[in-house]
């Protein structure tokens, strides 16, 4: 298969402090902060496994890199980024060797109805020798891309004619109450509530595990 791009870049202006959601995408991103100060600050996002909000100064200037899910960037490639944020794109361009065999095992985890042993057996490993796989790379364990990927996957249907019972058994929940708790677990909020937040379907629904597409953002 053709590799999809490795990030896709966003960005965000700040115009004065505010605090905004976060949601697990099943991404980590390279962030370059501008300060008011005129000082640059590098960081890298970690894999959210909850809900969280963060606190926003105003006059900051964000641009992120949001990397693949499965795509963790080299320690030399931060370093080289940190040494010169505006160099950051030329950088991860030359990144990620070999990050097409975790992306590709991270998609096909989180497609609905997966299982540890389906994928492991696709890759012709066992589901330990997967795991290991996974750790040595540093990324999260295979339920945890299984479970979040079957979470998203619904939120994708939530402004859809369909009832929540009826995503539910599309997106292989055991039922509405089971689709209920992972909402909860995931997103913090249940699959009614959420359905009217049109901001935060917008969040969910931005480039991660399960829609991945590589294409631009300008904001996020």
């Amino acid at each position: 298969m053709p590799s999809k791009a490795n990030y896709t870049i966003w960005a965000h202006q700040v115009l004065q402090a505010e605090e905004a959601p976060v949601f697990p995408d099943g991404c980590r991103d390279v962030l370059i902060v501008h300060r008011p100060d005129e000082s640059i600050r590098v960081a890298l996002t970690d894999f959210d496994v909850g809900p969280r909000r963060v606190r926003l100064s105003g006059g900051i200037g964000i641009t992120g890199y949001r990397l693949r899910p499965g795509v963790v960037p080299g320690r030399e490639a931060m370093d080289a980024i940190a040494a010169d944020p505006r160099q950051a794109t030329q950088i991860l361009a030359h990144d990620f060797a070999g990050a097409d065999e975790m992306a590709e095992a991270v998609q096909a985890l989180a497609q609905p109805g997966s299982t540890l042993q389906a994928v492991s057996r696709g890759l012709g490993v066992s589901i330990r020798s997967m795991q290991r796989h996974f750790r040595r790379a540093g990324l999260p364990q295979p339920d945890y891309w299984r479970l979040l990927g079957r979470a998203r996957s619904a939120v994708d249907m939530m402004s859809s004619e369909a009832s929540l019972a009826a995503i539910a058994h599309e997106c292989a929940f055991a039922d509405q109450a089971h689709m209920t708790r992972e909402f909860v677990r995931w997103f913090g909020s249940t699959p009614a509530r959420l359905r009217s937040e049109g901001d935060h379907l917008h969040l969910l629904r931005q480039p991660g595990l399960g829609n991945w597409t590589g294409e631009q953002i300008s904001t996020r």
